[in-house]
């Protein structure tokens, strides 16, 4: 049987495409339903602390109204103890891929999913280092458009992947979906990716 004929398994507390197609690589389908949620880090508050936060508050708001477990996951990009969102315009990507540029940087992915067993999460820490990126290929990275809505202003899937030149953690977790610490917890929750 085909996966796309497959009824979901599991709810996904998001819009991201990523997401779902991470989880459609493990065998699982999933019903996503967009949440809304604030996503302003507290006064002082840790980046593993804020993306612990905003995972399990989606996986809670996405678990109304139905019976499936829900999954809830948030990515933050963290470079000298700040949290890097994404950008706003071209300017503030700019900004940061210099930043990054030819450093070390830190992915925290939270991923929470409530169900039977109550909410269960975990946060998965990747360390990223870049290459030296000239103010012109940040330009021509902008122009993709790629940039847009991605933590940090790149994505380590597209075309960003060729300034990552070395990594160290869950490949899947910067796209947006550590996927060996996922499958544990849907697991724990009675959903198997079989």
């Amino acid at each position: 049987m085909a996966i796309l004929d497959q009824a979901p398994r599991l709810r996904l507390a998001s819009a991201s495409p990523r997401r779902r197609e991470l989880l459609a690589s493990i065998g699982l389908v999933a019903d996503a339903m967009p949440v809304d949620i604030d996503e302003t880090p507290l006064p002082d508050e840790p980046a593993v602390d804020y993306v612990l936060r905003l995972a399990r508050a989606k996986a809670q708001a996405g678990a109304a109204g139905t019976r499936l477990p829900t999954l809830g996951s948030d990515t933050a990009v963290v470079f000298d103890g700040r949290i890097l969102g994404k950008p706003h315009d071209r300017d503030h990507a700019r900004e940061m891929l210099a930043a990054l540029s030819g450093r070390s940087h830190e992915v925290m992915t939270a991923v929470a999913v409530s169900g039977e067993q109550g909410l269960l999460d975990v946060c998965v820490r990747t360390r990223v280092s870049l290459r030296s990126i000239t103010p012109d290929e940040i330009d021509a990275y902008w122009a993709t458009g790629e940039p847009l809505d991605k933590a940090g202003g790149y994505a380590i899937q597209g075309r960003a992947a060729i300034f990552v030149s070395h990594l160290e953690g869950s490949y899947s977790a910067v796209v947006g979906l550590p996927l060996f610490e996922t499958a544990q917890l849907l697991q724990r929750q009675g959903v198997t990716c079989w």
